[in-house]
């Protein structure tokens, strides 16, 4: 399947999503979603607040992925509203310029509608576009659901960060790392 990282629509439960490169005017927006989906899910890195990002420094992610030749930054949108994004951010240097790391979070009430799904197609295929041999991720072991689709999509498990993350429950969870070859 062919997709066009400057934009692409898809419909789920009656909805219109759209899937497009990150631009600067979104940098508010997304401030605001990162926060948001860090205090909805303990699937990620963050607590709520924690290394927090405001519309400046996603002005200058943003800016810099758009002039990185191994970087992508996409966002999810319904009904002119960010409700998602991905990104994959490789590296200039040689000797692992063949590789880049993927992370994808969506709003808790749309899980389930896909996008999350369409943002992983969009930048596989943005990924074997750009030559890249390898597209790495890391996930909670709890997190089922996104192991299943990483599977679906040709990921392998590749290891195990043993006691990795410290959840709210007071327990430590190991964090699987994920590839998928080209």
């Amino acid at each position: 399947m062919k997709v066009n990282t400057e934009g692409m629509q898809f419909q789920n439960k009656n909805e219109t999503f759209y899937i497009r490169t990150a631009k600067e005017k979104d940098a508010q927006s997304l401030s605001a979603l990162r926060l948001q989906i860090d205090g909805e899910t303990e699937n990620l890195d963050r607590e709520k607040g924690e290394g927090y990002l405001d519309e400046q420094a996603f002005i200058k992610v943003i800016m810099r992925d758009a002039h990185a030749k191994n970087n992508l930054f996409l966002v999810a949108e319904s009904k002119g509203r960010l409700v998602g994004f991905s990104r994959c951010e490789g590296s200039d240097l040689k000797r692992i310029s063949h590789k880049a790391e993927f992370g994808v979070c969506v709003l808790k009430d749309y899980w389930g509608y896909g996008i999350g799904s369409m943002l992983l197609k969009t930048s596989i295929n943005w990924a074997e576009g750009k030559g890249l041999k390898k597209l790495s991720l890391h996930v909670l072991e709890l997190n089922q659901n996104a192991i299943s689709l990483y599977k679906k999509h040709g990921f392998e498990v590749e290891g195990i960060l043993k006691n990795d993350k410290l959840l709210a429950d007071g327990c430590y969870y190991n964090t699987i790392v994920m590839a998928r070859h080209t």
